[in-house]
């Protein structure tokens, strides 16, 4: 594997500082990640497998094969030289060795420089994967990168909270995941300012949270100590709903939207 590929993942775990989070804003194809990555201050890009299935017609939940998924990291990490973060779901695979061989060919044939690993077993948020079973997927992870030479960055998903879980276990999960080999735990549910001092205090490590309009806000976020903030398929949401916005203006005879044309090439 490249060195250049490696000082990229080097780069990307750098970035996640508590107080200074790392700040992405998702991407789904080449052209997304190429205006996002050349916008002043991004250091950093993250794909949302959302929005990455959503654009092709299918479902999130691994409604891509892992075939696809890595086709679709690949064109993403095609468009930028910034470290790219690829959601990979839940490794596409129903095995921890199956995990480990998938994500050492995501690094290896689309140049991830870190991943999204979630904890539930389906589409939906719950039920999850006993402890012990998801801790040892991401220790499949981290043995995947590990064999392909590259310090991936593990942002392990907690999906308790979100799946009307109790904390307990989350944060039992948090730390079993970092024990496992994680870099960051991405922890769902953390709705108030409250749960996100609580989850600073009560988890081993580095914390990555969602953002969106009800949630506490990014500058508060900063200063309690968070170390990234990701808005998974909300920005596909804004795209979509600019372009609803402009069809129903268009449609009316109503004046041309001003950024109305295609500046952008790749």
């Amino acid at each position: 594997m490249t060195t250049t590929l490696l000082n990229k993942a080097e780069l990307l775990n750098a970035l996640h500082v508590p107080g200074t989070p790392l700040i992405v804003t998702n991407v789904w194809d080449a052209i997304t990640a190429k205006i996002v990555s050349e916008t002043p201050g991004v250091k950093a890009l993250a794909s949302a497998s959302h929005s990455v299935s959503n654009v092709r017609g299918l479902p999130d939940g691994e409604g891509l094969t892992v075939d696809e998924a890595i086709i679709a990291a690949r064109i993403i990490t095609g468009a930028t030289d910034l470290p790219v973060s690829v959601d990979f779901e839940k490794g596409y695979a129903a095995d921890s060795a199956g995990v480990a061989r998938n994500v050492r060919r995501l690094i290896e044939e689309a140049g991830a420089a870190g991943i999204n690993i979630e904890d539930s077993v389906g589409a939906t948020k719950a039920p999850q994967f006993d402890i012990p079973t998801a801790a040892a997927r991401v220790a499949a992870a981290r043995e995947g990168a590990e064999a392909a030479g590259v310090p991936l960055v593990i942002n392990a998903r907690v999906d308790t909270l979100a799946g009307g879980g109790e904390w307990a276990e989350a944060v039992q999960r948090a730390n079993a995941y970092l024990d496992a080999g994680a870099d960051v735990i991405f922890f769902l549910g953390l709705s108030d300012e409250d749960k996100v001092k609580r989850a600073l205090d009560e988890v081993n490590g580095r914390i990555s949270v969602i953002g969106n309009p009800g949630a506490v806000p990014l500058a508060r976020l900063a200063e309690l100590g968070v170390s990234r903030v990701s808005f998974g398929p909300g920005t596909l949401g804004l795209a979509l709903a600019a372009l609803q916005r402009a069809a129903a203006q268009l449609t009316a005879l109503g004046d041309y939207p001003d950024d109305l044309g295609f500046p952008f090439e790749l």
